[in-house]
């Protein structure tokens, strides 16, 4: 009697005798078809018994070069939130657009989806686009990397990754996550019928401002795509056909440092002018006829400087020029030490002819003899 019965079936009779089965259990959503899980979920004007009570408003602000694309589609804007009861306006003094709620809006979640509109306006998105976000079935995210990156040159260099050359890096994200991605200025707008696709879009990118190149992301999705088509891998994990990449830490060159140069904290002096220099020499107080005989001095002293400078030019001409001194032939002069030292070779020389007549033997006696003559000479 204590059993369990849920999801047991129970078989009512009717009068005519024939038992009918009828489930107590719950329903999984898989059962249902999506068209009738539509249905269910739709929200019609005749949903809400009344109108809101209060009145809900957003703003935002958009850049100078949007003005005129604002102005020349904004009639389409209004056409488009009129249908959902939301009124809007543009302030082009101000450079701003509202929207806000009234007494026909019959969709209380439609004010978020038409503040999603106006923002994406704003950041350069095309009204054909942005007017898709008004759908339940879509979404929207803009991602900020501005302040991702502090330096400029880098953040511009990565930027450019995200759309690679002629734009393909960008087309294959919009692909394989089927969102619109648009790049402008320090955000990227995404718009997708999938919360779980959006944070794919999202992750690609502050990646990518990390330093990640957006194709190993590229990669990782093209295999999960071929994985989810196979039903066996429904329930299996997929980390053993995903792709590991080691991070590398590539060297840069280092920049040299320039140094600053010191600021100083006052002016430089102003160049003084000709009545400043005539006050500091006194020039100024002088009478007419005392300052013309004193640049009579002056122009009379400065001619006597340019004659003497042409006299002196003038007179190199008949400057005899220097002749070469002889040259003087300097005489070896042996000194005594070399004198000795040709002494003592000569002597070494004489003693070994005279060792090498005995060893042979066979000498005359005149050799051995002193005769008068070598006495003589010896003398």
């Amino acid at each position: 009697m204590g059993s369990d019965t849920k999801g047991a079936t129970t078989k009512p009779r009717l009068g005519n005798g024939i038992e009918v089965e009828e489930k107590t259990g719950p329903i999984d959503l898989a059962d249902v078809p999506e068209e009738e899980q539509k249905k269910a979920l739709q929200f019609t004007a005749g949903d809400m018994p009344g109108p809101l009570l209060e009145e809900s408003s957003f703003a935002t602000l958009f850049p100078k070069y949007r003005e005129s694309y604002l102005r020349e589609a904004w009639p389409l804007v209004t056409k488009a939130l009129e249908k959902h009861g939301v009124a809007c306006k543009l302030d082009l003094v101000d450079g701003s657009m509202a929207v806000s709620t009234t007494r026909k809006t019959w969709d209380p979640f439609v004010i978020l989806k038409a503040r999603d509109l106006i923002k994406l306006l704003a950041r350069s998105v095309p009204f054909a686009q942005a007017v898709r976000v008004l759908d339940d079935d879509m979404s929207s995210d803009i991602i900020k990397i501005g302040s991702l990156v502090q330096n400029k040159e880098r953040f511009v260099k990565r930027r450019q990754r995200l759309l690679g050359p002629g734009g393909n890096t960008l087309r294959a994200i919009e692909l394989l996550t089927e969102c619109y991605v648009m790049i402008q200025g320090s955000t990227v707008s995404a718009m997708g019928r999938s919360t779980k696709n959006l944070a794919a879009v999202r992750r690609i990118v502050e990646d990518c401002m990390k330093n990640v190149h957006p194709i190993y992301h590229i990669k990782e999705l093209m295999i999960r795509n071929e994985l989810a088509k196979d039903p066996k891998l429904a329930n299996e994990s997929w980390d053993r056909f995903l792709p590991r990449f080691k991070k590398r830490n590539v060297k840069q060159p280092k920049k040299k440092l320039v140094k600053k140069k010191k600021r100083e904290v006052f002016p430089p002096a102003p160049t003084p002018s000709k009545i400043d220099l005539q006050l500091e020499s006194g020039e100024y107080f002088l009478r007419p006829d005392e300052k013309r005989a004193r640049e009579l001095e002056k122009k009379r002293a400065k001619s006597a400087e340019t004659r003497a400078q042409k006299d002196a030019e003038r007179a190199k001409d008949f400057v005899a020029p220097k002749e070469p001194a002889p040259a003087v032939k300097k005489q070896k002069r042996e000194s005594e030490s070399d004198k000795i030292e040709a002494l003592k070779n000569k002597f070494k020389a004489q003693a070994q002819v005279r060792d090498k007549k005995r060893s042979q033997g066979d000498g005359a006696v005149s050799d051995y003899v002193q005769t008068k003559k070598k006495a003589k000479s010896k003398a």
